[in-house]
């Protein structure tokens, strides 16, 4: 699995799962489970994983939502 986002936003995070869902693409949100070690302070964002032979597909979705400046950069960059 690819990470595509990594964010504190609750909000972003069930958007980003909705979009993902209704494409069919499988995903998996990571970190979720943290709040037990930080307090609930969100301080440790959480991370959405994709299969690695959906995450351009996932990428795509996520631009054309307006949301470029969320994804993670692609492997190999910077």
């Amino acid at each position: 699995m690819e990470e595509l986002v990594r964010t504190n936003d609750p909000v972003l995070i069930s958007f980003l799962e909705s979009i993902l869902e209704e494409a069919g693409i499988k995903h998996f949100v990571a970190d979720g489970n943290m709040s037990i070690l930080e307090g609930s302070l969100s301080m440790i964002p959480r991370r959405i994983l994709v299969d690695s032979d959906q995450i351009q597909v996932a990428r795509k979705l996520v631009r054309d939502a307006g949301l470029e400046h969320e994804l993670r950069p692609e492997n190999g960059q910077a």
